[in-house]
C-alpha cells in the first residue's frame, strides 16, 4: 500500500514515500529532499551465510550522472568504479548503522542508495543516510534503531543545518552526525581549525534535530513497519567458554596479553590455541568453536584489565602515549618526505609537487567541486601487520583514512594565489598497531613543510578509545589507543587539529550510542595528546616550512594578465603557447582569470618564457628599444617577430643610414636586431627603425 510522509527539515520538505518503487526489498523508501530523490532499499538474505564470525553488512551509494543531467565523460559512456564520494558516502552510512544490527546476526544485508535526481541545495548524502535508516526501520531485518543524520555547516560563526550550495562554499565547518533517541552513534567532521567548545555545541544541535526526525521516522514506522524476523542467533556449545576460563585460567590469560609487543601477543594466543586444540582434539563439537571461544575470553580479560584494574596491555597508563618519533628528508630525491612512529605504528608520507595543469578532475555530482588541487593517498599493505596477501589496490579502508587525512590539512595549505603548485602526498603504512590515519596526518604534515609548502600551521592526529561497564557512568577512556585496544573496545574517537583548533574528526562506535559526558571528554583528551605531539615531537624536528622547494621540484613562477589578453598568449589553436613551450622547455597554465603559471626546472628557461609573454601582452610604447628576429623579408621592408604571433615591420627606408636598394643585403631571414618603436604610422598600424637606434 503506498503512502507518503512529509515533514519540513532545515528550511525545505523531506517527503518520504512507503510502498511506491521497489516492493520485493525487505524495506524501501523513496526520498525527496527538495527537488533531490534518492531510493534507499533494505534487503536481506532468507539464510545466514556460513563459516562466518562477523555480520555481513553491504552500503552502496550509487551516483547516478543522470541525476544531473551530465553523460559520463570517456569512452565508456556508462558509470562504473565508485566515485571517491561514493565510497565515503557508503561508509558514513554504515558506521552508525552497523552497530545498530544484532551482533550475532550472520544474514547478509544489503542497504543501496540510488540517487536519481539531485538538487544542489539538497543534499544526496544527507537524503540517503535518512533513506537508509528509513528503509531499514520499516523492514523486517533485526534493528535497533531508527537513527537520524544531520549535516552541519557554520556560515559567519553561525551554526546552519544542511547547507545549501551557497552556503558549503563558505561554511568552515562540514559536520554529520548521526544519534539515536539518546545518543550518537557517528561523528565525522572537516573543520577550519574551530575551538573544541565551538564543535561540541555543534554536534549537540545536530542531535537535537535528530530526536525531531526521528519522531518523524517513528511515525512511518508505526504505520508502514514490518514485525522483524527470528534468526538464527550464534551460541558457543553449552559449558564450552566456562570449560576454557578453568583450563586456561584467567591470570594465565591475562599474562599471555599483557605486552607491549603485537607479534608477543599474538605468538602467545597461537599457543593458547594450539593447547586447545589438543585439548578438545576427541570433542568436534568444542574443537570447531575454540576460534569464536579464544577470541571471547581474550577480550573479556582484556575489557577486564583496563575497566577494573585500569590496566592497558602494554602497560601504559589510561592518558599515556606510546613513544613517539618523528623524522625529515627520509628520501634524498623526493620533492618532501617525513616519517612519524607511535608505538607500533609507523608510516611514511612523501609530498610531490606539480603544476596546477595536474590537479584531479572530478567527474561526479556536485556542481560545485570540479577539481581538487590538494590530493592525499594512503596505502595499507599487508606486510605492515605481517600478513601476505596480493595487492588489489585501494579499498574502502585505505579511501576513507585518506580522506580523513586530507580534511585534516586542506584548512592550513596555503592558496594558489601563494603557491601555485598542485600537491600529492602519498601515506605509505609501513607498521601498524593502530591508528595508522592519525600518524598519517602527522608525518603529512612532516612531508609537507619539509617540501616548502607553506602550510599556516602544523597538524597533528590522535586516537582515544572506550572500555564500557555496565552501567552509563561506568567506563574508561584511553588516549592513544593500539589495535588490540580498539579491536576490543567500544570506540576510536579520531581528532585532528593545529594548537588553534580542530580540523577532522572521524569517530566509529561499536555499542548503541554515547553520551555526552563521553563525547566531551573525548574530545578535550584528544587536544591535550595533539599538543604534546605538535610541542615536543613534531616541532622540534622541523618548526616551519622550508622556505623554498627543494633542488628537485619543479620551479613556478606566476603572473597576472589582463583576461582579454589570454588569447593572444595561446594564439590560434595553441600555436603560441606551443612555441613557447617547445622554445623554453616549460609547462605553461593560464587560468580564465588570466593567471599565467610557468613552471620549470631552469630559473634562466622560466625567466625567458615570462619575457616573451610579458612581450606578447605588451604594448609597443614610441621611442622604446625592442630586439626581434628577422622572419620574412618584402621588397619593401622586413617583418621582425618579437615573440610568437607578436611582429611588425621596418620600412626600407627605416634599415639603414646608407642607401638600400635591396633589403636582402642588409638582412636575412634568421638575423636578431634591435629596432625602435617610431609610434602609429597614418594608416594606424605600429612603425619600427633600425637606423634610428642609438
Amino acid at each position: 500500500m503506498y503512502k507518503s510522509f512529509s515533514m519540513e527539515l532545515a528550511g525545505r520538505t523531506l517527503t518520504v514515500d512507503i510502498g511506491r518503487m521497489a516492493a520485493q526489498a525487505n524495506g524501501a523508501a523513496l526520498m525527496h529532499y527538495g527537488d533531490t530523490v534518492v531510493l534507499s532499499t533494505a534487503t536481506s538474505s532468507s539464510k545466514p551465510r556460513e563459516g562466518i564470525d562477523f555480520f555481513p553488512l553491504s552500503v552502496e551509494y550509487e551516483e547516478k550522472l543522470y541525476s544531473v543531467g551530465k553523460i559520463p565523460g570517456g569512452f565508456i559512456k556508462r558509470e562504473g568504479k565508485a566515485s571517491e564520494n561514493s565510497v565515503l558516502t557508503s561508509r558514513v552510512i554504515d558506521r552508525p548503522m552497523r552497530p545498530l544490527f544484532p551482533e550475532d546476526y550472520r544474514n547478509d544485508v544489503t542497504l543501496n542508495n540510488l540517487v536519481l535526481c539531485v538538487d544542489q541545495d539538497c543534499s544526496p548524502e544527507v537524503t540517503a543516510m535518512l533513506g537508509s535508516a528509513i528503509a531499514t526501520a520499516i523492514s523486517d531485518i533485526p534493528f535497533d534503531g531508527p537513527i537520524a543524520s544531520t549535516i552541519v555547516g557554520m556560515v559567519d560563526g553561525d551554526i546552519v543545518f544542511n547547507p545549501d550550495s551557497a552556503q558549503r562554499e563558505i561554511s568552515t565547518l562540514s559536520l554529520i552526525v548521526a544519534s539515536t533517541r539518546d545518543k550518537i552513534v557517528m561523528i565525522e567532521a572537516a573543520a577550519d581549525e574551530i575551538l573544541e567548545d565551538k564543535m561540541i555545541e555543534a554536534i549537540y544541535a545536530a542531535h537535537e534535530l535528530n530526536t525531531e526526525i526521528i519522531e518523524f521516522i517513528d511515525k512511518i514506522v508505526e504505520e508502514c513497519g514490518k514485525a522483524k524476523h527470528d534468526y538464527n542467533k550464534f551460541e558457543l556449545p553449552e559449558g564450552l567458554y566456562e570449560d576454557i576460563v578453568s583450563y586456561i585460567t584467567p591470570e594465565s590469560m591475562e599474562e599471555a596479553v599483557f605486552s607491549d609487543e603485537k607479534q608477543v601477543r599474538e605468538n602467545n594466543i597461537k599457543l593458547i590455541k594450539e593447547k586447545l586444540i589438543e585439548y578438545y582434539k576427541d570433542n568436534d563439537e568444542y574443537s570447531a568453536s575454540i576460534d569464536e571461544a579464544v577470541y571471547q575470553f581474550e577480550k573479556n580479560t582484556v575489557r577486564k584489565m583496563i575497566l577494573k584494574d585500569k590496566k592497558r596491555p602494554d602497560g601504559r597508563t589510561l592518558e599515556q602515549i606510546r613513544k613517539l618519533t618523528a623524522e625529515v628528508d627520509i628520501l634524498p630525491r623526493t620533492h618532501g618526505s617525513g616519517m612519524f612512529t607511535r608505538g607500533q605504528t609507523q608510516v611514511l608520507t612523501v609530498t610531490t609537487l606539480g603544476p596546477l595543469a595536474e590537479i584531479q578532475r572530478l567527474d561526479g555530482l556536485d556542481e560545485n567541486e570540479i577539481n581538487k588541487r590538494y590530493m592525499h593517498h594512503y596505502n595499507f599493505p599487508s606486510y605492515s601487520v605481517g600478513e601476505t596477501r596480493p595487492s588489489r589496490g585501494p579499498g574502502r579502508r585505505e579511501i576513507g583514512h585518506g580522506a580523513l587525512a586530507e580534511k585534516a590539512l586542506i584548512p592550513v595549505l596555503p592558496s594558489t594565489e601563494d603557491f601555485p603548485y598542485a600537491i600529492r602526498t602519498v601515506s605509505e603504512i609501513l607498521e601498524s598497531n593502530g591508528s595508522t590515519s592519525q600518524a598519517s596526518i602527522c608525518s603529512s604534515t612532516l612531508s609537507l613543510m619539509a617540501a616548502g609548502v607553506p602550510i599556516s600551521a602544523p597538524v597533528a592526529g590522535i586516537s582515544v578509545g572506550l572500555v564500557t561497564g555496565e552501567s552509563v557512568d561506568d567506563y574508561v577512556l584511553l588516549t592513544d589507543i593500539q589495535g588490540l585496544e580498539d579491536f576490543f573496545g567500544d570506540m576510536d574517537f579520531k581528532v585532528a587539529g593545529t594548537k588553534k583548533g580542530i580540523t577532522a574528526i572521524q569517530m566509529d562506535i561499536k555499542i548503541n550510542g554515547l553520551t555526552r559526558e563521553i563525547i566531551e571528554q573525548a574530545i578535550y583528551k584528544t587536544r591535550d595528546a595533539r599538543y604534546y605531539i605538535l610541542d615536543d615531537i613534531m616541532i622540534p624536528v622541523i618548526n616551519a616550512p622550508r622556505e623554498e622547494v627543494g633542488e628537485f621540484a619543479p620551479k613556478i613562477i606566476q603572473i597576472q594578465i589582463d583576461p582579454a589578453k589570454i588569447g593572444e598568449v595561446v594564439g590560434q589553436r595553441g600555436k603560441t603557447i606551443n612555441a613557447i613551450i617547445e622554445a623554453t622547455g616549460v609547462k605553461i597554465d593560464i587560468t580564465d582569470e588570466g593567471a599565467v603559471s610557468v613552471c620549470g626546472v631552469d630559473k634562466d628557461s622560466m625567466n625567458n618564457a615570462i619575457e616573451i609573454i610579458q612581450m606578447i601582452i605588451a604594448e609597443f610604447e614610441e621611442g622604446k628599444i625592442y630586439e626581434g628576429k628577422v622572419i620574412s623579408i618584402k621588397d619593401f621592408g622586413a617583418f621582425i617577430e618579437f615573440a610568437p604571433g607578436k611582429e611588425g615591420m621596418v620600412h626600407i627606408s627605416k634599415i639603414s643610414n646608407e642607401r638600400v636598394n635591396k633589403v636582402e643585403d642588409f638582412l636575412a631571414i634568421g638575423d636578431q636586431v634591435k629596432v625602435i618603436c617610431l609610434g602609429k604610422d597614418k594608416m594606424g598600424r605600429i612603425s619600427f627603425s633600425m637606423k634610428d637606434v642609438k
